[in-house]
């Protein structure tokens, strides 16, 4: 009986492997020959490379205008050459402030001075290059002298505001002190500002990333008491890119705004500390305890405040143009040079940047050097592969922005999707990205494997969800081992392709298992990158290994593979979403209002009562979805259908495949809308844009959800009306997709 199994599961392999494997694009024989290509690809990933490339990359910190930075650029530029790329550095001159003071000191009655200062460590052999390195400070901070109380806002985000009003705090006039994390960090001083604070102080909290998490660095991988995180607190959600160039490229003669105009410029001063220097600014406060949500790792009782003593913050920056140095590195395609597949990392850090954003990058050159070795042996892509060694990434997206600004109409033309990766980790693969791209992604992560179990990476992915999920999740997942897409926000260099062109995008990255603590730091050093990150570069190899083969089939399929299912269903639960968002804000003003009522009643039978009497908002009025439910009926259908004819796609002659491919990655584009989203008019996409107060994060169908949010009904109809509209035309173009099918 056992021998019957063994030769029926051989016979059933043997079967499998003659069928070929099925590849989304590719004919049965065209998918062989991409198979074997993609099997000498893995070949030529080397460890021993990136560790080689990343020594010398993080070998002196290497910021926007430093000379490390040009050399980085000039480098990278002469290794995509070696390999036989058409290489060039395009150079842009953009607004990027340096401190040249910076003062946090507490008054009073037990004064204090923070340092402001991370010091060299033995066991870190570039920490020492104190002349190189940029002190601890947030980019594009207002210049500022300021002295008051100082108060605790928790994460500095709305619903801390409102917990603060609740318990009778108001921030005006005063200085207030944050905690890092929960948001991206340019929210804390911009929300601040909103209500009236002078200054904004950012800390890092043990409980986060500190010894509350871990051992710190040397010892172990997290923040030092003495780390502080560095970095850019632009009003991003407004438009990313030199603040004084909005959509057009900052070249050298390019008109600028002047700087008083710069909308996206911080309105107070802010300034990043360590937590030792945050503890005794925390113990000079006063007022009622926190609430426990709020309490961080640091050996105190945390109050809210307002301090009794005074904090003096005095900020005053260099407001300098720099140059910054793209590298652009092409191989053209054989049969479709005018359709660019395009991949990107930055290369520029905050000082050292090793994990962030070295470790990215360097893979990226990993693929781009595999590639090379294969056009030796005869591969020519059909699309054109373009390589991108981003600049100035970390003050807001300034090489890419400005380069995709600079080229927009040809790239509106020219490109089929982006593909981007940062830091990279060892751990799990993760993905957001366009949801088009979802189950070809897919197929991609069935074939890479994990280099620490031997499984894939999507079964290693799916065993961890399966893991962390309750029972109710664990049961819905059974069976399902699809990765999911996240949706992109920002905090990276899609966010000019996607939000801003239409351009299908992705961003990718492993991780979950590096002791990461040192975001930002002077740290974050080649020597802690080989202990607590990714020793051996095992998952650097491996992705490469993922976006080398995105990138190859992106540039080599016959039909671009592309999926309109996953898209309609992933913005119909963001349909739901939003609808189920408005009856929990109609529910909640209908519960307050009524308690506002009993209250006012009360207190009318009986004066003298003291009450804190909370006030009535407006009734949320009914919205109508019918417009956008109804095209979410035709997109289905229209998508159906499409799936139902992909299989012919390869059939087709080649005149309809081009054609057909046009429609394919064009489609992005008609999910924008020219005069973009309320008060931000740089974001075009009217299905994924970051949250206005969220940064990174962020809000799927935004015109509609931050409509609800900040109760504008007015503009929440008109935007459901508008995103209907917008899938009118989307869906459009699948039904042209399927009667070229037909």
């Amino acid at each position: 009986m056992r021998k019957s199994l063994l030769f029926f599961g051989f016979l059933l392999l043997s079967v499998s492997f003659l069928k070929g494997q099925k590849v989304m694009g590719f004919t049965d024989a065209s998918a062989a020959k991409q198979i074997d290509w993609e099997k000498q690809f893995d070949t030529y990933i080397k460890a021993s490379d990136q560790d080689e490339w990343m020594k010398f990359l993080t070998s002196h910190p290497h910021h926007v205008g430093s000379p490390q930075g040009k050399a980085n650029a000039d480098y990278l530029a002469n290794l995509f050459k070696q390999w036989g790329y058409e290489t060039e550095i395009a150079q842009y001159f953009v607004l990027f402030p340096t401190p040249k003071t910076r003062v946090v000191e507490l008054l009073g009655s037990k004064p204090f001075k923070a340092k402001l200062e991370e010091p060299a460590l033995a066991a870190d052999h570039t920490s020492n290059q104190k002349a190189e390195q940029l002190p601890t400070y947030n980019a594009y901070s207002a210049d500022g002298d300021v002295t008051a109380e100082l108060v605790f806002v928790n994460r500095g985000v709305p619903a801390d505001y409102e917990e603060l009003e609740r318990m009778g705090i108001d921030v005006k006039g005063k200085i207030v002190i944050a905690k890092y994390g929960g948001s991206w960090r340019g929210i804390k001083p911009k929300v601040a500002a909103e209500h009236g604070a002078v200054g904004c102080i950012i800390y890092s909290d043990p409980g986060d990333d500190g010894y509350v998490a871990g051992d710190t660095y040397p010892e172990g991988g997290f923040r030092p008491k003495d780390g502080a995180q560095r970095g850019s607190v632009m009003d991003m959600p407004v438009y990313p890119g030199d603040p004084l160039t909005p959509d057009h490229g900052s070249t050298k003669d390019a008109q600028r705004l002047d700087r008083k105009d710069a909308i996206t410029i911080m309105k107070i001063p802010v300034l990043p500390i360590s937590y030792a220097d945050a503890l005794p600014l925390l113990q000079s406060l006063k007022g009622a305890v926190v609430p426990q949500s709020w309490k961080g790792g640091l050996p105190i009782t945390y109050h809210v405040g307002p301090s009794v003593d005074k904090v003096h913050l005095k900020l005053a920056f260099n407001w300098d143009i720099k140059p910054l140095y793209d590298v652009i590195a092409k191989m053209p395609g054989s049969e479709f040079p005018d359709e660019w597949v395009i991949r990107g990392n930055h290369h520029d850090g905050w000082v050292n940047g090793a994990e962030d954003p070295t470790s990215g990058m360097v893979a990226e050159l990993s693929e781009a050097k595999a590639i090379g070795e294969l056009a030796k042996k005869g591969f020519k892509p059909k699309r054109t592969l373009v390589f991108c060694a981003w600049d100035g990434e970390e003050p807001s997206l300034l090489g890419s922005t400005e380069w995709v600004e600079d080229h927009q109409e040809e790239l509106k033309r020219k490109a089929v999707a982006y593909i981007n990766t940062d830091g990279n980790n060892r751990g799990f693969v993760g993905a957001e990205g366009s949801h088009t791209l979802e189950p070809f992604f897919n197929e991609i992560i069935g074939e890479v494997i994990d280099p620490q179990t031997g499984v894939t990476v999507k079964e290693r992915r799916y065993a961890k969800a399966i893991a962390d999920a309750d029972r109710a999740g664990r049961t819905k997942l059974m069976g399902d081992k699809s990765l999911k897409l996240s949706a992109l926000g920002a905090g990276s260099d899609y966010s000019p392709f996607l939000q801003h062109l239409g351009i299908a995008s992705m961003n990718l990255g492993y991780g979950g298992e590096g002791e990461g603590g040192q975001y930002h730091s002077i740290y974050d050093s080649y020597d802690y990158f080989t202990r607590f990150i990714d020793p051996g570069f095992a998952y650097g190899v491996t992705l490469s290994k993922t976006a080398g083969r995105t990138m190859l089939r992106l540039a080599d399929a016959e039909v671009i593979p592309m999926d309109f299912v996953s898209f309609y269903k992933t913005v119909n639960g963001y349909v739901s979403e939003v609808k189920a968002l408005l009856e929990n804000s109609r529910t909640e003003t209908e519960q307050l209002n009524k308690l506002v009522k009993e209250k006012a009643f009360d207190l009318a039978k009986d004066p003298t009562k003291q009450y804190t009497t909370p006030v009535a908002k407006e009734e949320v009025p009914y919205m109508n979805f019918s417009n956008l439910e109804n095209q979410l009926v035709q997109l289905q259908a229209a998508s159906d259908e499409f799936q139902k004819l992909y299989p012919k796609a390869t059939s087709l002659s080649t005149d309809k495949q081009k054609q057909l491919n046009a429609i394919l990655y064009k489609a992005e584009r008609s999910l924008l809308k020219a005069d973009g989203l309320p008060r931000r008019p740089w974001y075009r996409h009217q299905i994924y844009a970051p949250g206005y107060y969220t940064g990174y994060g962020v809000k799927t169908l935004p015109g509609i959800r931050e409509g609800i949010e900040e109760r504008h009904w007015k503009e929440t109809q008109e935007n459901i009306d508008i995103v209907a509209k917008t899938l009118e035309t989307y869906t459009q173009q699948v039904r042209a997709a399927n009667e070229l099918l037909k």
